[in-house]
């Protein structure tokens, strides 16, 4: 089995309305056809089908205030309820107390199993459960040269996912990686790193084709994880018509890593870490609901239907999936 978390950042589950959320508005084929007609809304929730179970669970976990990045993606990656152990919400970027977490190095056991309770890791994310269990682990985006720079000088800090990942173990694909097909650029297609990098030898996918892509190198893997923050970065922008632009052409994604995706074996999970694009009314994160959406057989499907009500949730949902 293989396991795809594609995950968007920023996106919450929002009232049907054409005024305000972008995916009330949106042509989405291929959400549509796997939500049996309907549109990725709250009132869209629960839905379970032969092929996926779409449900909304909560990224507020019982902390006041509007949740943020840097403690809702620490959530999700490990399982570990982050706002409450801090006392509140904080983001974008993780705070040290966060990173601490990560990159501490405290011994370890050897061996580990993920599916030992009493385990006790440094880092317990997703990531290194998996590694010290010897699963093959990915982290897909392509990062450019220019990433790498700010962050061996110092002037800037790694965000949570590529933390976690890079703490772990796994190697952070560059821009030679891109290029040579190993890897994907946040945005999916390359456009970006054409446009806004001024790196014109970057290979540039139709939507589709880099969805065909994602499917063909997350079947390298036993994990692989992607993660999109352009929704994030639109909604904070209120620019309905580029959201509903950039909705569609995560439709057109799909549809391409669905294409020749194995739905009896693999499984692909889309969540995100808080809202925000499914209300552009306002610049700042939402206390919505996000969702949560398991692609795979109705064993998997059930396990997720079963276990699945907040971000905290997904990490050890992975592991059960694993474990069998």
């Amino acid at each position: 089995m293989s396991i795809l978390f594609l995950f968007l950042d920023g996106v919450g589950l929002g009232e049907n309305d054409v005024n305000k959320n972008p995916f009330s508005s949106a042509h989405t084929p291929t959400l549509d056809r796997l939500l049996s007609g309907k549109k990725l809304l709250s009132d869209s929730v629960p839905h379970q089908s032969s092929i996926c179970s779409l449900l909304g669970i909560d990224a507020q976990m019982g902390v006041a205030g509007l949740p943020q990045s840097a403690t809702s993606q620490a959530t999700l990656v490990t399982g570990i309820n982050f706002a409450k152990r801090l006392g509140y919400h904080y983001g974008p970027k993780p705070n040290p107390e966060i990173s601490s977490y990560f990159t501490a190095t405290e011994p370890s056991q050897t061996q580990i199993s993920i599916f030992n309770p009493t385990a006790k890791l440094s880092n317990t994310s997703i990531f290194s459960r998996l590694i010290q269990s010897h699963y093959k682990v990915s982290l897909l985006n392509a990062y450019p040269d220019i990433y790498f720079n700010g962050i061996n000088s110092n002037r800037h800090i790694h965000s949570v996912i590529p933390l976690a990942a890079n703490s772990a173990g796994v190697t952070l694909f560059n821009q030679d990686d891109l290029f040579l097909g190993k890897a994907l650029s946040a945005d999916f297609t390359g456009q970006g790193w054409h446009d806004h990098l001024d790196l014109p030898q970057t290979p540039i996918l139709n939507p589709f084709q880099a969805g065909e892509k994602l499917s063909s190198l997350s079947r390298v893997y036993d994990f692989s994880f992607f993660e999109f923050w352009e929704s994030d970065y639109i909604g904070h922008k209120q620019d309905f018509p580029k959201a509903c632009h950039m909705i569609e052409i995560f439709d057109l994604v799909l549809d391409g890593l669905l294409n020749n995706w194995d739905f009896e074996n693999d499984v692909i999970l889309i969540t995100s870490d808080h809202g925000n694009l499914e209300d552009l009314s306002t610049r700042k994160h939402t206390i919505n609901q996000v969702p949560a959406l398991l692609i795979g057989n109705p064993t998997y499907q059930q396990l997720f239907f079963q276990k699945v009500k907040s971000i905290g949730d997904i990490t050890p949902v992975i592991i059960d999936l694993f474990s069998g």
